[in-house]
């Protein structure tokens, strides 16, 4: 293998960005349920924490787009309140460009937007794919090979936590603002009533490793990385819960406004295509409680909530507390993960929601059997407190606390490496960057 010289890091400095979508389902993950250039500044870490993105230099650019924040109350569940928060935007498809607002998830593979042909209430009620509009569209067989003679293509059903889909593969020229390539999805020709029709969004541009994608022509940041469209194969997820703010996706770059201490990089562990990391433990005001040795976990960015193993969840929930009444909110401890030599901590207010005077954890019980499971997801609160970047050249996922304005950046809790008795207090504060 050969090696080439380190490239600068590639970060964004201020600029106007544009709106676009993701949005996240309260306590269910995305893909079980639904399942401008600018200029660029070189800057290296003094910290050496924001280390190569990538082995080559690519000759694209990168993208930032703004995300739209909107909050729904569900119907109660178990006399509480459910809301689910979504982000929502747009994608262009086809030629002239058709533009539908789609779900920037992570937590699944293809592209997936209603057909023109699906009359299903589902489909009408939302922007519709029409293929014979695209001057640039094509028939191909869900395997990637061309449709037979006639343009006829077969169909594929992808079934979700709680409905099912079934479309046509289309390929087309896919734009996120100027990053295109020509690729593959689904535009739908059947939809379930439920959850779909519920939505306001029309489809789902799923952002999780190749091998979730049903091919590497389905994969967004592989068609994107072997077209040379961005600077950097990797994108970056920026959340505020504020309104004083903008969240945004970052599509080719790591942008240093945005980080509020050093960025580290996790390898990611898992073998079926999530940005899966490993849980070393979790902690309870910085002390380990031993109850979660060696667990894994998905940064999702489809799930409003914090999601895990029923019995672990059921743990989590007794060590915090809460009272429903929000009685003893202000004693609420911190939440931490100890995630490489970190520990992320979640406060009160990351993991508590809190409605009409009424308090809950965002945890969600979600059992995932083997080989897949069982699996933590960090979808929201987390992602609100993090800013996370998603390399797919190096296969790995990087944290940082975020920068929010208005407030006190972070301190990072890092395990002491010298000490290996873990049942007794072994962080190290530092001041992040």
């Amino acid at each position: 293998r050969s090696i080439r010289a380190a490239p600068s890091i590639p970060l964004l400095p201020p600029a106007h960005v544009l709106p676009i979508a993701m949005t996240f389902e309260n306590g269910m993950l995305l893909c079980l349920l639904v399942s401008m250039p600018v200029q660029l500044l070189s800057f290296v870490h003094h910290h050496n924490h924001l280390s190569m993105l990538t082995s080559e230099q690519s000759l694209g650019s990168s993208v930032s787009l703004a995300l739209e924040r909107q909050i729904i109350k569900e119907k109660e569940v178990d006399s509480r309140a459910r809301h689910k928060m979504a982000y929502f935007g747009k994608v262009s498809v086809g030629s002239p460009p058709q533009e539908f607002s789609v779900v920037y998830d992570t937590g699944s593979g293809n592209l997936i937007i209603p057909g023109a042909t699906c009359l299903d209430e589902a489909c009408k009620s939302h922007k519709q794919y029409d293929v014979e509009k695209s001057k640039s569209a094509k028939r191909v067989n869900c395997d990637g090979s061309a449709a037979g003679e006639g343009g006829e293509a077969d169909l594929l059903t992808i079934t979700f936590g709680t409905g099912k889909i079934t479309g046509q593969c289309i390929a087309d020229e896919v734009c996120l603002r100027s990053a295109c390539s020509t690729g593959n999805f689904l535009a739908s020709t059947e939809e379930s009533d439920q959850p779909f029709s519920a939505f306001t969004f029309d489809g789902v541009l799923g952002l999780a490793l190749p091998k979730m994608a049903q091919g590497d022509a389905f994969s967004m940041m592989s068609l994107l990385k072997s077209g040379n469209a961005l600077m950097n194969p990797v994108f970056s997820v920026f959340l505020s819960d504020s309104d004083r703010e903008v969240s945004e996706v970052t599509f080719g770059a790591v942008k240093k406004e945005h980080m509020a201490s050093d960025m580290f990089w996790v390898d990611v562990t898992g073998t079926v295509g999530y940005w899966e990391v490993n849980i070393a433990d979790i902690t309870i005001d910085g002390k380990p409680q031993n109850i979660c040795k060696d667990c894994r976990v998905a940064v999702d960015t489809g799930t409003s909530q914090l999601a895990g193993p029923s019995s672990l969840i059921r743990q989590m929930t007794s060590l915090v507390g809460l009272k429903k009444d929000c009685s003893n909110i202000k004693k609420m401890p911190q939440l931490g993960f100890v995630i490489g030599d970190r520990i992320l901590n979640l406060d009160p207010k990351d993991y508590i929601d809190q409605f009409s005077g009424e308090c809950s954890v965002a945890f969600m019980e979600l059992d995932i059997p083997p080989p897949t499971g069982p699996l933590f997801v960090f979808g929201i609160p987390f992602l609100q407190k993090y800013y996370t970047v998603y390399d797919q050249g190096n296969s790995r996922v990087g944290f940082a606390v975020a920068n929010h304005k208005g407030r006190t950046p972070e301190v990072l809790a890092t395990i002491n490496a010298t000490r290996t008795d873990m049942g007794s207090s072994f962080l190290a504060r530092t001041r992040g960057a």
